[in-house]
């Protein structure tokens, strides 16, 4: 989890746009469940997380994603405060990513985040050399993502079920010293005039082409 000074948690992430999301007061008799927080039982949860956490403590929900946490990490380069990392931190939350590495400046600009942060393992790292001698140890593969020259198409690509996704910065993309220590670069079709979409959305599609090959997905 984020270890720096917590705020309240927001009341709904939409900031006061739209309808109003969670529930009021649970009707009593209130569960006996040391999962359940008293103050959310008594005063209503409307924070942004899923109806099956409804009034359960911080604690209690991490504990239990942590149960099922999928295999992969994401890895984001953080030489100029990106504030992208925000909104990868918040997808590596819905896609229930093991961890997310942040490799350069400790701080980060959290607002993207939504206070994901809170239910998500972050781990520091001073630089690539850090991390891929951290997964090195743990036996998993880092793998790049940036539409590079010799890059292999995502699409293509079987990513291994234990991985590192790496992702560098918005602009500069990946680093010299990240493109050397990496196993191998997966690069992202694109078809219109850019030249690149942002990191923030370059990691959503790789952790879902993850999330296609090895999650268990329910049944409609």
């Amino acid at each position: 989890m984020s270890t720096t000074e917590e705020q309240p948690e927001p009341v709904q992430y939409d900031e006061g746009f739209g309808p109003e999301i969670g529930v009021g007061p649970h009707p009593e008799p209130w569960p006996q469940d040391e999962r359940y927080d008293p103050e959310l039982l008594a005063g209503g949860d409307r924070r942004n997380v899923v109806d099956r956490y409804r009034y359960w403590t911080r604690e209690a929900v991490v504990a239990d994603l942590d149960t099922r946490r999928h295999d992969f990490h994401v890895a984001v380069e953080n030489w100029g405060h990106d504030f992208n990392i925000g909104s990868v931190v918040r997808t590596a939350n819905a896609f229930l990513a093991k961890e997310v590495h942040i490799v350069g400046r400790r701080r980060w600009n959290r607002r993207g985040a939504m206070v994901t942060d809170r239910y998500q393992h972050v781990r520091h790292h001073p630089d690539t050399a850090s991390l891929t001698s951290w997964a090195a140890a743990e036996g998993i593969p880092v793998i790049g993502i940036d539409n590079l020259p010799g890059a292999v198409p995502l699409e293509r690509t079987v990513l291994p079920r234990r991985c590192v996704l790496l992702f560098g910065q918005e602009g500069p993309g990946l680093t010299e010293e990240a493109r050397a220590h990496v196993e191998m670069v997966c690069s992202i079709a694109q078809f219109g005039s850019t030249r690149s979409i942002n990191a923030g959305a370059a990691a959503a599609i790789a952790m879902h082409a993850w999330v296609q090959r090895y999650a268990e997905i329910d049944a409609p």
